[in-house]
């Protein structure tokens, strides 16, 4: 049987509350499921100032218009990224300044970032790879001293912490995915905008509003409502937020399911990493990750690429991830790299995802760990 590298598991309630949603006559956003799913957010992870979007690239292009930011900024983050994280701040005309990741986890290396400040930078964009936390009390000091604003794509991060604070709780503002392929999925896309600082929660609702003071006219402040400020639709539907609920409410039990999987993952491919063939996943103690991705590092790009092709003849699907932003062709020209590429690149080239999903059984983590173990030990393959 086939083993798909991701598949989305309906956990609860998703159908009967879509199907309410129908039933209610109002899909459009700011309704009923989306007012459950704000206070999911505040009765369980203590984060009141939360607004549903469309999706966590929207989330991001919210933080740009919340910072104003103009032509001429700088914004610091690691070029190991998705697309959106430097796309949100490159459409309000930013230079992004990339600088390396961490060794270890693949995270910006927090090392690098007070050398990569000028006079023009505005903030520091911690991504919080795999679920594992950045060093942020390094990362909010700089800021500080700097008076620079700290956001945390925390789009793999939900659920996990850093020092016991939720990721995405910590900066100025923070952001998650609800992506078909994340942990806590709205169905296809969605994402939530975290506001940690609440100078910006008014202007984040006139945002998201089209630039409009709509909340302000639904509340009984003015009797008509007009535009007012930049703004776009930002609102997520009924529809994702009923999904979404259904989804919330067995987050902890996905999340259990997931580290389960994930140590079963780690604990048959020990072998291999005591063996030398490959590396597994760095985990520090002051981060409590949510299982987000189980990857291996494999020794060189051929041998990953080898690897890929025997676990497709196997029925198994294995994906390596980002190719970093200032080796494309658009991020050469609109951004720069700060200091030497020593393990952007490299990592890059060498990580390999394996399957990690809700309804991903024991029984076929055992069989991709043992196709593993013989492409390595039984194939005696020389790299």
């Amino acid at each position: 049987m086939k083993i798909p590298f991701n598949k989305v598991s309906l956990v609860g309630n998703e159908k009967r509350y879509i199907q309410e949603a129908i039933e209610s006559g109002y899909l459009c956003g700011g309704g009923h499921f989306e007012d459950k799913c704000h206070s999911w957010f505040s009765n369980n992870l203590g984060i009141s100032n939360v607004l549903m979007v469309p999706s966590c690239t929207h989330a991001l292009e919210m933080m740009a218009l919340l910072l104003e930011i103009k032509e001429g900024d700088e914004v610091i983050m690691p070029s190991y990224t998705f697309v959106s994280t430097a796309n949100a701040f490159v459409l309000r005309g930013a230079k992004i300044v990339f600088v390396d990741i961490r060794e270890d986890n693949f995270n910006i290396d927090e090392t690098l970032i007070e050398s990569a400040i000028t006079s023009k930078t505005k903030a520091i964009l911690a991504v919080h790879y795999a679920g594992v936390a950045c060093e942020m009390d390094t990362i909010m000091d700089i800021a500080s001293r700097y008076s620079l604003y700290v956001l945390e794509d925390a789009a793999q991060a939900i659920m996990s912490k850093y020092k016991g604070k939720y990721l995405g709780t910590i900066g100025h503002l923070g952001a998650y995915s609800f992506h078909e392929t994340k942990n806590i999925t709205s169905g296809g896309e969605g994402g939530l905008l975290l506001i940690n600082d609440e100078q910006f929660l008014d202007r984040a609702h006139i945002i998201r509003e089209k630039g409009t003071n709509r909340k302000q006219f639904i509340n009984g402040q003015v009797d008509k409502y007009s535009w007012i400020d930049l703004g776009s639709s930002f609102m997520s539907t009924e529809l994702q937020s009923g999904f979404l609920l259904g989804q919330l409410e067995q987050s902890h039990q996905i999340i259990k399911k997931r580290l389960m999987l994930w140590e079963e993952y780690y604990r048959y491919l020990r072998n291999l990493e005591e063996s030398g063939y490959l590396r597994l996943p760095i985990i520090s103690d002051s981060c409590e990750h949510n299982a987000h991705i189980f990857y291996i590092l494999l020794k060189n790009k051929r041998q990953r690429s080898s690897l890929i092709s025997y676990l497709k003849d196997k029925d198994i699907d294995s994906v390596f991830h980002y190719i970093p932003l200032h080796t494309s062709p658009f991020g050469k020209t609109l951004a720069r790299f700060h200091g030497e590429d020593i393990f952007t690149s490299l990592h890059s080239e060498n990580l390999l995802r394996l399957p990690l999903f809700y309804s991903l059984d024991f029984n076929e983590v055992h069989s991709i760990c043992n196709h593993i173990n013989d492409f390595f030990l039984n194939r005696k393959l020389n790299y």
